[in-house]
């Protein structure tokens, strides 16, 4: 049995992940702020769950003691603790900056503090490599696509912090990164694409999967920025903490390292391929009406998941069809806890 220390542990990729390590017999401890919304309901249904979970109630920021006396207890810390939306970065730079790159500099150094440092996971973002516009992108029908790099970006693009989203968030891909040479932690950095799942409260600006089935499973309009054949690869939840599993267990190897972790170019969707998958679902229409790109927007980005094939032995099991299927689900099974979310 290990011991696993989870920042953001109840948002949505953390109340999974807890989820997934307690049923495996791990002991569990979930540290969040609360902050975001849902956060509170996923605790609530992990602790039904799992009586035996930990949750701390404590902020990045402001909590090094209780942060450090965590660390110090643990042998995987699992940094997931983050402010998430780049329109958030773009209106409130000073917050994002404090909760992503001071909130990772501190989680690291609890962890080197510690008499026996964990190893510790950090969930990085493809926007640390910037807008990528000197990569030529084609339309072809309803999505687009890359014209030169058919598997994706990899690792070695070189990174572009392009707002503050990508600067903080980068900024502690980088710390990550760096406290392995310097200090000795074993560290792992995984740069994510588009995750979605159960237990995922996505807004408009974020979480566009979960959004879209939402709003499709209300019955309601969503307004698509842009042209709607913009591409993201996407990842089942359940694909991403088998990487994380991957890589815990590979340790030798993956520490140090940094991974591109999405669908790959097997699981990629375009706005337009979601609404046709959620209205094939639903067997209804989801309504939509299309307003300006925004600023940034990538019209593709797909990973290229060839280092962590060959590394972790590690290949995304769920197609965009299973996992949106088994998230709509989990939304119809909840609605009443959502509306009351989403309305609160």
């Amino acid at each position: 049995m290990a011991r696993y220390l989870i920042s953001g542990g109840a948002g949505f990729i953390g109340v999974n992940a807890a989820h997934h390590f307690a049923q495996r017999g791990h002991a569990v401890t979930v540290l969040d702020n609360f902050s975001r919304r849902g956060t509170e309901e996923n605790a609530k249904w992990l602790v039904a769950q799992h009586p035996a979970i930990r949750v701390v109630r404590a902020d990045l920021r402001t909590d090094q003691k209780a942060l450090d006396a965590e660390a110090a207890q643990c042998d995987v810390l699992l940094h997931l603790a983050a402010q998430v939306a780049v329109t958030t970065s773009v209106t409130d730079p000073r917050t994002d900056f404090e909760i992503n790159a001071l909130g990772a500099f501190n989680v690291l150094e609890a962890a080197r503090r510690a008499s026996r440092p964990p190893i510790v996971l950090y969930s990085s973002t493809n926007k640390v490599y910037g807008g990528m516009e000197d990569v030529v992108v084609v339309e072809d029908g309803n999505r687009y696509r890359y014209r030169d790099f058919p598997l994706g970006i990899g690792e070695d693009r070189l990174l572009d912090f392009h707002s503050p989203y990508g600067c903080s968030k980068g900024a502690a891909d980088q710390y990550v990164r760096d406290y392995v040479r310097i200090y000795g932690l074993r560290t792992v950095v995984f740069r994510q694409s588009c995750i979605y799942g159960p237990h995922q409260f996505g807004i408009e600006d974020q979480g566009w999967v979960a959004w879209f089935t939402l709003r499709a499973l209300l019955g309601k309009p969503v307004t698509i920025y842009g042209d709607g054949k913009q591409v993201r690869d996407v990842l089942d939840v359940d694909d991403l903490i088998a990487a994380f599993d991957a890589a815990i267990e590979r340790i030798d190897r993956s520490s140090g390292q940094v991974y591109n972790i999405g669908g790959g170019p097997a699981h990629t969707l375009s706005l337009l391929d979601l609404i046709a998958l959620l209205n094939k679902v639903d067997g209804t229409r989801l309504e939509h009406s299309f307003g300006e790109w925004r600023p940034g927007d990538q019209r593709v980005y797909v990973s290229d998941i060839r280092r962590a094939q060959r590394d972790l032995g590690w290949s995304p099991k769920t197609s965009p069809e299973r996992g949106v299927a088994r998230m709509r689900a989990w939304m119809g099974a909840n609605l009443e806890t959502i509306v009351r979310v989403y309305s609160g």
